[in-house]
Order: C-alpha cells, then structure tokens, then sequence
C-alpha cells in the first residue's frame, strides 16, 4: 500500500469544518487512513488571499446564499448530523481557540480538544472568543482551561499558527475546510467524496 499523506486544514470558526469534521472518522474507516489537523486562521488566510466570508462575498447574488443553506440541509441530513446548531454568536474570534489547537497538538491532545470546541462553536452555541467560557469548556472536560489560555499568549504557538496559515495559503488553500491529498488540493465539505477517490487511487498506485 502506497503511503498515503491526508490533510484536513481547518478554523473552528467555519460550521463547514465542523460538518467535514463530522465525517471524516466515516472516510478513516473505509480507507484505513488517518487525517493530520493543521490549525490554520482563517481570517489570515481571507486577508493573504482576497478572500471574504461567504456571507460578504455572495450576500448580495439573488439565489446563492439560499442554495448554499439548502446543500448544507442537504449535507446534515445525509449524514444525520443532527447536532448542529449555527452558532448565535457568529462570527466568533478564533483566534484563541485557534492557538489553542497549536497547543493541544503539541501537547498530544488535540482530538479531545477537537471535539470540546468544535461541539461548544456548533452545538452548544457557545461564545469562543470570550476567555472566561473557553476556560469553563476546557474545565468540564477535563483540561486544564487555565493552561491553555495561558499557553495560547507564548510566542512559539502564535507563530506555528501563522507560520501553519501562511503555508496554507502558499499550498493553494483560499478558504476552509481545505483538504490535500499528498500534493492534491480539494476545497470544500462538498469535495469530501473526491478526498476519498483520490486516497484509493494513492492506495492502489
């Protein structure tokens, strides 16, 4: 089996990274392969790129933003991620909880972290860019929230985040989620299925 290099770039501030992260465990079992997170800013990466949240950039086009509230209904209901719930609060800061992700995966936590703040942002509708519930989230699930508000202020976690967004940007990556396959970039919850073709076709090579 060829070896085979997954990627899933991400913002806890995109309800597209959430879904994505919702099913990528379903793609891991079908094809024997684990995906690598790498906590990248989102908002860094629409200002290297030009780029703008949907809700700015496609405001104003009759018809758009209703066909992409249908395709995620779509989305959710294909995959009964009934869960979901849009974020109250949004847009939310991620900043912190970004550079909180760098310190979970230095520190070998990152999928509980993961689970924690992506259920807080698209479940539970918390407000994740006020440290005082960062902190009260981290504590009921048993990490150490005063720790990581703590940690997320060093200068070698605010500069593997930037340095993570920067090489996003210079990889292809425009938005999130962004998915790459070894060298090959597909953008988009949508482009998931593609993901999975293109890890079989690796596989097979």
């Amino acid at each position: 089996m060829a070896n085979v290099k997954v990627e899933h770039h991400f913002d806890f501030g995109s309800p597209n990274s959430y879904l994505a992260w919702k099913v990528l465990p379903e793609i891991e079992k079908r094809t024997g392969i684990a995906f690598d997170y790498v906590p990248m800013l989102l908002g860094g990466v629409f200002k290297l790129t030009g780029n703008q949240p949907p809700m700015i950039a496609f405001g104003n086009i009759k018809n758009k933003p209703q066909y992409e509230a249908l395709e995620m209904q779509r989305f959710i209901a294909k995959h009964k991620l009934d869960k979901f719930k849009f974020n109250s609060h949004f847009p939310v800061n991620t900043v912190q909880i970004m550079r909180g992700a760098v310190v979970a995966q230095m520190e070998g936590n990152l999928p509980k972290y993961l689970d924690v703040v992506f259920r807080a942002m698209w479940e539970n509708s918390k407000k994740m860019d006020d440290a005082d519930v960062i902190r009260t989230e981290l504590d009921a699930s048993g990490l150490d929230g005063a720790h990581f508000l703590a940690r997320i202020q060093d200068q070698d976690v605010k500069d593997k985040l930037m340095a993570n967004t920067t090489a996003s940007v210079e990889r292809g990556a425009f938005g999130a989620p962004t998915f790459f396959v070894g060298s090959e970039i597909f953008f988009g919850k949508d482009r998931l299925r593609d993901v999975e073709e293109e890890i079989e076709k690796v596989k097979a090579a």
